[in-house]
This record gives C-alpha cells, structure tokens and sequence, in this order.
C-alpha cells in the first residue's frame, strides 16, 4: 500500500546549495525541488541539452548545482535524442551490478520528448522499461529561443512558425500516445497543485516498469507574461482544461483528479500570455472547442473502465 503524505510533511531538507540562476518566474526549479522531495532516495538523473542542462546538472557555478553530497544524486548527459534509450540502459547497468534501488528519471522537455526524442520514448516504453521519464512540458524550444514544437498549442506566437508566426496546428497528445504503448503509469501535474504532485511521484516510484511523469511548466521568456503569474498561469491551465490532471494507468484505467466545479473559459487563461497574439473571438471560440471536446474525450474514458 502507497502511503501519502503533503508537503508539509516533508523533511525540510533541500537539495539545491543556493537559489538556481534560472529565469525569474521559471516553475522548473520548483518542480525539481518537489520531485527530489517526493523521491527520498538514490537518484540518477539523465538530461539533455536544455534550460534543465544548463540551471541545474552543468552548472560551471557550484553556487548553484544540486547538492550531489552523499552520492544520493548523481547525473548523465546524453545526446538530444537519446535520452530514454539511454536511461534504459544506465538502469539495467546497475541492476547488473546489483543496485536496485537507484530511480533512473530521464529529465527533459517537451522537445526532447514529443519530437527528437519520440522514437527512442517509443522504443523505451515498448520494452517497458523500468525508468521514469519526467516531461517538463513549457510548449515550445525555450532555451533556444521559442521555436514551435509538436507540444505547442494553436494559435500561439513563436518564432518559427508559418507567417503571421503563428502555429496553425493542435497540440500532440502525450497522453494518448502513452496509452497505446500500455504503460504501466502515466500522469500529468503542475505546481499549482504539489499535493496532487507529490503523491503522483510517490505512487511513479512504487511501479515497476515505464512511468512518464508529464509536467505543465509555464515559461514567462516564451509565453510573455509577468513572472509573478507563473502558479496562477499553472492553476488556470486545469481549471479552463487546457491541461487536465489525470492519471492512466494501463490502455484505458482513466482517472481524472481534478474536476473543477466552476469550468473558467479558456480566454482566463490565454489572455494573460503575450504569445496569444491574434486572440480573437474566431480564436478563442476554436480554442473552447478544442478544450471541450478534449475533456469530453476524456470523460468517456474514465467512464469506460466502470462499464
């Protein structure tokens, strides 16, 4: 039986040395701070290149690299593409040398995952792997500038995309993706809700097998918006159902874990970002039914399972 617990409840230790030189309102080293605290234990990071790279795994500062006293972390970097092939075989390394109790966690962004990454994320959740994949999912190729990624939604601004430079295309789902591939585990969160966070993070470290671990992480560079607003920006992504907090665990065991009782319209949400720059009524209408026919989507599902 997996026992919860809420973040007060957590040992008050942390594991960075000092603030990380991040971005000012940047949610990744929040998440990183709660993913180390739900973890308690060995962990053996594999990273790519990223905003991740550069803050928190190769830092030339000492000021402000994780805390690796102990040996209790410790981190790979591999190349761009590589990261879950990687992982799977840095974890059967060590089961090989009789470590069983290192958590492989391959920490990278969506870029890695929904695009250059794919096949290897393919072929790592094919084998079932016993590894946990943590998406760090800020929509687009921050650290290079805000190129378009499969994981940017429509109608957005950036830097790459068609003239007027705004995506035309939907969001992938990840979601669906690792459902076809029968994972044992797959769940989203955000920092808005760390309970529900952490108590996903302990039940992903109780699984053996394939875990992905898709984390929405407002980027205020790429989205145009006030750093202030980044837990607001996380709490109205599940509240509009732009990004619903669910778990799947199988092809079908559906469970979504927030259901608002006061839907907000998607427009609360998008019209705080910059990168929304053509937001009209034609705009947020087609947002609303995309969103809608998502959560639709998604209740059928949880539903099927008690059919």
């Amino acid at each position: 039986m997996i026992t919860t617990r809420k973040l007060s409840e957590y040992p008050r230790r942390e594991w960075f040395q000092n603030l990380p030189d991040a971005c000012p309102g940047c949610s990744m080293p929040i998440i990183l701070r709660l993913l180390l605290k739900a973890m308690e234990g060995k962990v053996s990071f594999v990273s790519c290149a990223g905003c991740s790279q550069v803050v928190f795994f190769e830092s030339k500062s000492k000021d402000y690299r994780l805390d690796y006293r102990g040996d209790s972390i410790s981190s790979l970097w591999v190349p761009f593409g590589q990261t879950a092939r990687c992982a799977g075989g840095l974890k059967r390394a060590l089961v090989a040398k009789g470590d069983t109790d290192t958590q492989v966690v391959v920490w990278a962004g969506d870029g890695a995952f929904f695009d250059i990454g794919l096949g290897g994320l393919s072929a790592a959740a094919h084998r079932n792997e016993d590894i946990i994949c943590v998406c760090i999912d800020n929509e687009a190729y921050q650290n290079t500038g805000n190129q378009a990624s499969s994981a940017t939604p429509n109608s957005v601004k950036t830097s790459t995309s068609h003239f007027p430079k705004v995506q035309s295309q939907q969001k992938k789902s990840m979601a669906l993706i690792m459902a076809a591939h029968n994972i044992p585990y797959y769940a989203s969160a955000t920092l808005a809700y760390p309970d529900d966070f952490l108590k996903k993070v302990q039940k992903a470290k109780n699984i053996k097998g394939f875990r992905f671990l898709h984390i929405f992480s407002p980027c205020p560079t790429g989205w145009g918006y006030p750093s202030r607003l980044t837990v607001k920006l996380s709490r109205l992504a599940v509240k509009t159902r732009i990004f619903p907090l669910l778990e799947i665990e199988g092809k079908s065991h559906v469970t979504i874990n927030c259901k608002e009782p006061n839907v907000l319209p998607v427009d609360e949400y998008i019209k705080l970002q910059g990168r929304y720059i053509h937001r009209t009524p034609q705009v947020i209408a087609s947002l609303q039914k995309e969103v809608d026919e998502t959560w639709d989507w998604l209740e059928w599902l949880e539903s099927y399972k008690r059919l």
